[in-house]
């Protein structure tokens, strides 16, 4: 049997192949906002990234409202009266109502804000040439 025949070597040369080219596909990354919407620009790996070169999540677009709705079952907390009358006597109310609430986002984006980058593969699968904006950053211990 020749060394070339022998499909465990093969196979270590498929994963070996296979690992580089993982290894040189962009994968997701912190970029820095340096300037927000409508003319926003982030800072990636050297390179400053304008609107042509991103897609960026709905959600934090300035303007872009959600409505929301539901219904509450639920009461006041007990309240005591004041004068002494039965009347005033310390009670409740029930609460068994629709609700609707809009929220509109007003300013969503500041520079030095840190956001999430994902690339886009271009046609060959190695060169990221857009990047999805998916969510802003925030370390917990201030950083």
């Amino acid at each position: 049997m020749k060394q070339t025949d022998n499909p465990f070597k093969q196979l270590v040369e498929l994963n070996y192949k296979m690992a580089q080219s993982a290894a040189l596909q962009p994968s997701a990354a912190v970029g820095t906002v340096v300037s927000p919407p409508p003319e926003i620009k982030i800072r990636y790996h050297g390179f400053i990234l304008d609107k042509e070169n991103l897609w960026i999540d709905e959600y934090w677009l300035q303007g872009h409202t959600r409505t929301h709705k539901g219904h509450i079952v639920s009461a006041t907390q007990y309240r005591a009266g004041g004068s002494g009358d039965a009347e005033f006597q310390s009670h409740n109310h029930g609460i068994d109502n629709d609700y609707t609430d809009t929220q509109t986002k007003t300013d969503t984006w500041k520079s030095g804000d840190k956001v999430l980058l994902i690339p886009l593969l271009g046609t060959d699968n190695h060169t990221a040439m857009q990047f999805v904006v998916l969510c802003k950053l925030k370390r917990l211990d201030g950083n």
